[in-house]
């Protein structure tokens, strides 16, 4: 039998499995075996399915440190879930990136964020931004996160490049997953130290709160 759900699942294996490119509703359906038209019956098109895949993905993310910890650490401990989140479906970024947001599931999710930022004190005008930066980060390391094992190479031009050839040499973290993971901690660090330090600016001398665990500290 299908269902909204149903579908969602499936359209979510295939771009797991194809990339966004693949997914289409006529493919979609070939893999339910059923006709295009029988989509319809459950969902209004494509951007149905599309909000569909969202909520699945943001149902692996965990809001709940923002009911119990300081904003800026349930900041952390929200991005980490929601970065992972994505590298176990990082085919869904562009497709998902560059579609109008309205899924409730994701809706709530951004209600939680914002809420808890309000409430530790960032002015409404601030707040989209604030979650917004942090967002950006996240897609960019999940994507990081299943990159190549070899993603920049300067075999044959270590000379025109030394210092960048050194680095990478002497980067942290071993392996790519272990360079992937001390690129998120430190950016991470950075970025949530950086908005600690705005809305301190905001406030006029405010401190407190962070105490950046994600870091091991």
């Amino acid at each position: 039998m299908l269902s909204a759900d149903r579908i969602a699942r499936e359209a979510l294996a295939l771009i797991d499995a194809e990339g966004a490119d693949a997914f289409s509703l006529p493919r979609l359906a070939a893999r339910l075996g059923v006709r295009t038209a029988s989509l319809y019956n459950h969902l209004d098109g494509r951007a149905e399915v599309i909000e569909g895949v969202r909520r699945l993905i943001v149902e692996e993310m965990d809001v709940s440190a923002f009911e119990t910890l300081p904003w800026p650490d349930a900041l952390a401990a929200w991005a980490r879930s929601y970065r992972d989140a994505f590298a176990r479906h990082p085919h869904s970024i562009d497709l998902l990136a560059t579609t109008t947001i309205s899924s409730p599931a994701t809706l709530s999710m951004y209600e939680a964020v914002v809420t808890a930022l309000s409430r530790g004190g960032w002015p409404q005008e601030r707040l989209v931004a604030a979650m917004t930066s942090v967002e950006s980060f996240l897609l960019g390391s999940a994507l990081d996160l299943v990159a190549p094992p070899l993603m920049i190479d300067p075999a044959g031009h270590a000379p025109r490049v030394p210092v960048l050839a050194a680095a990478l040499e002497s980067a942290v973290g071993g392996t790519k997953a272990g360079r992937a993971e001390e690129a998120f901690a430190s950016g991470l660090d950075a970025l949530v130290r950086g908005l600690v330090t705005q809305l301190a600016e905001f406030r006029g001398g405010f401190r407190g709160g962070f105490r950046g665990e994600f870091c091991g500290e």
